[in-house]
């Protein structure tokens, strides 16, 4: 039976960790209900981090459920906020250790440039071993490539472009859909055949932020009303910047809040995400 492995940003606790969840698949069909993933040790697993101001380590997780190191168990290869990756070896049995490993490069953490380390393992090259494929917080798809033996864990080499990051231009914080053309930012990946020709390609999930003047409004009385609003937002960050007394950053921070605010009555935005397909040629 097929079972769902998820990721989550993180619990509600003051120490911040995003944990796993696993909805094991039923006969006949259907799932349970979602379950909190523990180490061998009966703990809940969590990246391990230094502290909390490395707290980034921990949250916003994602996993990818293959045997990493050869040895004929399951392990997980998990992303994070912070870009990195994590393996937590499996002990056989669905068992896993309980502290994980942070995934190497030239002997330091693997990372992609921007946030939100989306792991997705495949052998993308075909030349029989796992590598591992990316998407991003600043969009795009990345590959690092395994240029190991094939035997034992993956030797990878930095991440290189698959999928350059070609973010839509907006017009004073206009865009509309027709103005997309391919994926923009927070890219989340998965690779398969999809189109059954042989070849594997990527599915790229993102999002993106639409935006249109504010019902009623037509485009040169937006305009006017976001210029003296970029005026006063502006004004305000400069004020915040050298302000050094507590009390005065916190009237400045609600000023500010509620400065934002005011956007929704010249400006409507729609925060959405599309699936794109790329297919390998």
């Amino acid at each position: 039976m097929l079972d769902l492995l998820s990721g989550s940003y993180s619990r509600h606790d003051p120490d911040m960790a995003g944990l796993f969840q696993v909805l094991w698949g039923k006969a006949g069909g259907g799932f349970g209900a979602a379950t909190t993933l523990c180490g061998s040790d009966g703990e809940p697993l969590i990246i391990a981090h230094a502290g909390r101001g490395e707290v980034t380590e921990a949250i916003c997780t994602r996993p990818f459920a293959i045997d990493w190191d050869g040895d004929g168990d399951l392990d997980l290869v998990v992303g994070n906020f912070r870009g990195t990756f994590h393996l937590f070896r499996g002990e056989g049995q669905g068992r896993f250790a309980p502290r994980s490993e942070a995934i190497l490069c030239n002997g330091k953490p693997l990372q992609i440039d921007g946030a939100h380390g989306d792991p997705f393992c495949v052998d993308w090259d075909g030349d029989g071993d796992l590598d591992l494929l990316s998407g991003s917080s600043q969009g795009g798809v990345r590959w690092a490539q395994n240029v190991g033996d094939g035997t034992g864990e993956p030797v990878l080499r930095p991440f290189a472009t698959l999928i350059e990051a070609r973010p839509a231009q907006s017009d004073a914080g206009l865009l509309a859909e027709a103005q997309l053309a391919e994926a923009q930012e927070d890219t989340r990946v998965w690779v398969a055949d999809v189109d059954g020709d042989g070849k594997l390609d990527i599915l790229v999930g993102d999002t993106v932020t639409l935006g249109a003047p504010a019902e009623g409004l037509t485009r040169e009385q937006y305009l006017e009303r976001r210029r003296a609003w970029d005026e006063e937002s502006r004004a305000v960050s400069q004020e915040l910047a050298r302000a050094s007394d507590a009390d005065a950053r916190r009237k400045l921070q609600e000023r500010y809040s509620a400065l934002y605010e005011r956007r929704k009555e010249f400006l409507h935005e729609e925060r959405t995400g599309y699936v794109w397909l790329y297919r390998r040629r």
